[in-house]
């Protein structure tokens, strides 16, 4: 069994008009990935484009898939993965991440149970999908460069986590965050 992971991202203003995302090519993901460039390191043509939404694929954690594991079976029982968090860190995911660098608490951008369901991407009923749209309010000025996949309010265990190019938002903004997590046979 594989799994493929993707998070979209949609930016609006604060009258509902979106606003264009840096997306990213493979050589920017590969670099930052390596640690050789940093998600504001945007040059378009050479490291992506500009687009009405980006779309990432994330990591997995080693306590994610350990989470995922004992979800299955029902050994230990840990909580449903519900949560999307936000944040400021720059560091490249890593296997071992159990938390994000630096998660936004505050002004509309703090962890947040989303809406989720099943949907379908290759087969019937094959995709996790959590959404939520996170209003920014006075004081919400943010360079959002990574994002997670959480079991809890606070602390909890994180199953997935990605860092990207910067989404800078400001006070009246509102980020639509749909991870989606595709089970797909070997």
């Amino acid at each position: 069994m594989g799994l493929k992971e993707n998070v979209e991202y949609v930016l609006k203003d604060k009258d509902g008009n979106v606003k264009p995302l840096f997306q990213p090519n493979k050589l920017f993901i590969w670099l930052l990935k390596k640690g050789i460039v940093s998600p504001t390191s945007l040059v378009p043509g050479l490291f992506g484009h500009y687009a009405d939404k980006m779309v990432v694929s994330n990591l997995i954690t080693t306590v994610g898939v350990a989470g995922i594991a004992a979800r299955i079976n029902g050994s230990g029982s840990p909580a449903a993965y519900t949560y999307i968090a936000l944040g400021t860190g720059t560091t490249a995911a890593a296997d071992a991440d159990t938390q994000l660098v630096n998660e936004v608490t505050t002004s509309g951008g703090a962890r947040a149970n989303s809406s989720v369901s099943v949907v379908t991407t290759d087969t019937a009923g094959d995709t996790a999908q959590l959404q939520n749209t996170f209003n920014f309010t006075s004081g919400g000025t943010f360079a959002i460069t990574e994002s997670g996949v959480l079991n809890a309010a606070s602390t909890g265990t994180l199953l997935a986590r990605q860092v990207f190019s910067a989404i800078n938002v400001v006070s009246g903004d509102s980020l639509q965050v749909t991870w989606k997590i595709d089970v797909d046979t070997a």
